[in-house]
């Protein structure tokens, strides 16, 4: 028993019933200053109130009513969460008891576990469940407003193409004419632009026709639109997989692309998507300038930590294998379910 109260990581506080400290273990003085401790010792147990920062209620976040030092006979408080103003970690929230174990002689103890860690990945879940909230309201827009463009600002803009070129044939005029053949040039290529915009919000092949119908589509854009040739290889085992995932890897896919048109100062790439024992492998890679990865970002260094945010999203990782003159190696994996065969 000595060595659990010698090594126990929870720091316990032993009062008697006028608020004097009779003992604490030593995870208990590695918490409070040295001047809180003597005032302890002399019994003036509110001296912790100088570094209580309330503790958590049924109704508020934190509050001091009803606190365990102004009745310490009352059970009501004796399990709650309590902020103290720690000597070396500053603010750290605690799993505290407070309870009597001697009420003829009105003992009680005071026992206190760290929960720092449990908030740190409690916050990092909540934040998670937010990103994947705002990623899928996100695409959700993006994909509305495609199909916006496509079936209807596109259609109402190519029917004036088709209505000019009509026109065209109702005249003689060639001033007139040249000038309404140029009109259509213009509304062509707005048309054009907004297809391409379009696809760019969200592709339909993605959603109609899934992952290597999207890639193979994007990466033909590419070509046409900047003589960037993409040698892709796909081998995939199944043909659809959950809209989220096929979402995160088309992303991530498209910013890791983006960066080789930007800064590998290549003209081809290879890409690589693969599923291979429930593992959704995702591969890009160029023999251009690459990067030291310790060195500053040449741009803002966002894209790179979108790519793992999305992926960390879905359970998966992203590893980039780069250094200065030898290219880059974009790695992205994420686990996936097994889809139940059909009859």
């Amino acid at each position: 028993m000595q060595k659990l109260y010698d090594n126990s990581m929870e720091a316990m506080f032993f009062f008697n019933r006028q608020g004097k400290v009779l003992a604490m273990n030593p995870a208990a003085e590695q918490i409070v200053n040295e001047d809180v401790l003597q005032q302890l010792y002399q019994g003036k147990a509110q001296a912790i109130c100088g570094v209580c920062r309330g503790y958590m209620s049924d109704t508020e976040l934190r509050t001091c009513l009803a606190c365990y030092f102004t009745s310490p006979e009352s059970e009501e408080f004796s399990s709650f969460q309590v902020y103290l103003d720690t000597k070396d970690k500053g603010m750290v929230p605690y799993a505290a008891t407070y309870h009597t174990i001697d009420r003829e002689n009105g003992i009680y103890v005071f026992m206190l576990r760290d929960l720092t860690r449990q908030f740190k990945t409690q916050e990092k879940f909540y934040q998670n469940k937010m990103m994947k909230h705002v990623i899928e309201a996100q695409e959700n827009e993006r994909k509305r407003i495609s199909r916006e463009l496509h079936d209807s600002v596109a259609q109402e803009l190519m029917s004036a193409v088709i209505d000019l070129r009509v026109l065209k044939y109702m005249t003689a005029d060639e001033e007139l004419l040249k000038k309404m053949k140029q009109t259509e040039a213009s509304m062509t290529r707005l048309l054009d632009d907004i297809r391409n915009l379009a696809v760019e919000l969200r592709p339909a092949a993605l959603d109609d026709f899934g992952l290597e119908a999207a890639f193979r589509s994007h990466f033909k854009k590419i070509n046409e639109s900047y003589g960037f040739t993409i040698v892709f290889d796909s081998g995939l085992e199944q043909r659809r997989y959950s809209n989220e995932l096929e979402t995160v890897i088309y992303r991530i896919g498209q910013e890791a692309i983006l960066n080789a048109l930007k800064y590998a100062q290549v003209d081809m790439i290879h890409v690589s998507l693969q599923d291979n024992d429930n593992l959704l492998q995702l591969i890009v890679e160029d023999d251009g300038a690459g990067f030291n990865p310790g060195d500053a970002p040449t741009g803002t260094g966002l894209g790179l930590y979108g790519m793992q945010e999305r992926a960390e999203l879905v359970g998966g990782h992203v590893n980039i294998f780069s250094a200065a003159g030898r290219g880059t190696r974009i790695v992205v994996e994420i686990p996936v379910q097994p889809q139940p065969q059909e009859q």
